[in-house]
């Protein structure tokens, strides 16, 4: 029974960190183009409050995961999950990149433009089809 709920939460965490991950982007498409300052400002302030809370849905995520890996065993000895594992670090480095990026903002030294912003946005989205067919289908 513990199975099911550490699982049923791990795919709600998951859930809700990647809509971060694919609303913050989105945020930096937006703060990328000319802006008055009070503007500037509030999009600042929710890319912010969307990290913040991004984090712990992050941190969980990847909790209950390993905790479904080395607890219940899912996919051990299988060379699916050791891809999945690895989609997931390079996840964990996206978010840890979208922090520094806000950093940049924060600072005014953003030299990036809001094509840049809009190309990278993309990237959990591919990241997430792999891992779906990498979880669904078992390849290897």
């Amino acid at each position: 029974m513990a199975y099911f709920w550490v699982k049923t939460f791990h795919i709600l965490l998951v859930t809700s960190w990647f809509a971060g991950l694919f609303y913050l982007p989105r945020i930096y498409v937006n703060m990328a183009q000319p802006h008055d300052a009070p503007t500037q400002q509030v999009l600042t302030n929710m890319a912010h409050r969307l990290y913040r809370f991004m984090l712990p849905l992050a941190v969980l995520s990847v909790g209950t995961g390993l905790a479904l890996f080395l607890h219940f065993g899912i996919g051990k000895g299988m060379g699916w999950i050791h891809a999945k594992i690895a989609l997931v670090v390079g996840l964990v480095i996206y978010h840890w990149y979208c922090g520094r990026i806000l950093q940049h903002f924060k600072a005014g030294l953003n030299q990036r433009s809001h094509v840049y912003f809009r190309w990278f946005n993309e990237i959990p989205v591919l990241m997430l089809l792999l891992v779906l067919i990498l979880v669904v289908f078992k390849p290897f």
